[in-house]
C-alpha cells in the first residue's frame, strides 16, 4: 500500500484531495501539508526513518502554485536527495507539463481532481513502489513525455516513440498507436534524447535508431523505412546515419 503526503496551500483543495486519497484502498496513509516548508520538514523525517519506518513517504501529491516555495521548487530540491519520494503534480494549470517531464514526475493531474483520474495516478505510483520493493532489480522509471489530450495530461513513454516530426515550434510524436502533438521544438528533443538512440536524419525528422527497418539508396536520394512509413534522409545526414546503423549491426 502507498504512503502519501499531499501538499497544497489552499485548505479546501487539500481537504478534498486527502478525502479522495484516503478513500482509495491502495493508499495506506495520507497526510497533508499547507506549504513547501512544512512538507520539507515532513519529508526529512521520512528520509531519516528510512523506507520501512513509521514516518516513511512513498509519494508527494504536489500543487504547483503556492506561496513561498512553489511545487516546482520543492520538486527540484527533492531531486537532489539520494532516495526522494515519487512526485505527482496536482494543479489547475496545464502549462507546466514540460517542467514536470523534466523533473521526472510520475503523473500530472489537473484540477478539479476527478476520482477516476486520481485513481489512475495512484495506480502508477503503486506499480513503481512495488517495483522498487522487488528483490530482482533496482527501480528503473521509463522516461516519459507529457501529452495533452482533451484537457487530460497523459505520459507517453519515450521508448514507444518511433520518430518525431517537426511542426514549427511543435513536434509530433509518432508511436505504433498513433501520434501526439507537443509544444517542444525538435532541436530540444534531439539534444535531450541523443543518449536514448534518437538521431536527426532531416531538418524535419528525428528517428529512434532501433526502429529503423531499412536504409534505402535510390540514385542520389537516401531514405529509411520505419514500420510502414518512409522518411527522407538529407544529404548531410546520410553518411553519418549509415555509419551509425552499420556499427549498431556490428558490420
Amino acid at each position: 500500500m502507498v504512503r502519501v503526503l499531499a501538499v497544497d496551500d489552499e485548505e479546501p483543495a487539500l481537504g478534498e484531495l486527502l478525502y479522495l486519497l484516503r478513500a482509495d484502498p491502495r493508499v495506506r496513509s495520507a497526510e497533508g501539508a499547507t506549504d513547501a516548508t512544512e512538507a520539507l520538514r515532513r519529508i526529512g523525517r521520512a528520509l531519516d526513518a528510512g523506507p520501512d519506518g513509521d514516518d516513511a513517504i512513498d509519494v508527494v501529491f504536489l500543487d504547483i502554485h503556492m506561496a513561498g516555495l512553489t511545487g516546482l521548487d520543492l520538486a527540484r530540491l527533492l531531486a537532489g536527495f539520494a532516495r526522494p519520494p515519487l512526485i505527482v503534480f496536482v494543479t489547475a494549470h496545464e502549462g507546466f507539463a514540460v517542467q514536470a517531464f523534466d523533473l521526472k514526475a510520475v503523473d500530472y493531474v489537473l484540477k478539479p481532481v476527478r476520482r477516476e483520474r486520481l485513481a489512475e495516478a495512484v495506480r502508477r505510483v503503486r506499480e513503481l513502489v512495488h517495483a522498487s520493493a522487488a528483490p530482482a532489480a533496482p527501480l528503473t522509471t521509463p522516461e516519459q513525455i507529457p501529452v495533452e489530450l482533451g484537457g487530460i495530461t497523459r505520459f507517453v513513454a519515450v521508448d514507444d516513440i518511433a520518430y518525431v516530426e517537426a511542426q514549427g515550434d511543435y513536434a509530433r510524436l509518432h508511436t505504433d498507436e498513433g501520434s501526439h502533438l507537443v509544444r517542444i521544438p525538435l532541436s530540444t528533443l534531439e539534444e535531450r534524447w541523443a543518449d536514448r538512440g534518437f538521431v536527426r536524419i532531416h531538418r524535419s525528422h528525428l528517428v529512434a535508431l532501433g526502429r529503423i527497418d531499412e536504409l534505402r539508396l535510390d540514385g542520389g536520394a537516401t531514405s529509411v523505412r520505419v514500420g510502414s512509413t518512409e522518411l527522407a534522409v538529407s544529404r548531410r545526414h546520410a553518411r553519418p546515419l549509415r555509419d551509425l546503423l552499420m556499427r549498431r549491426a556490428g558490420g
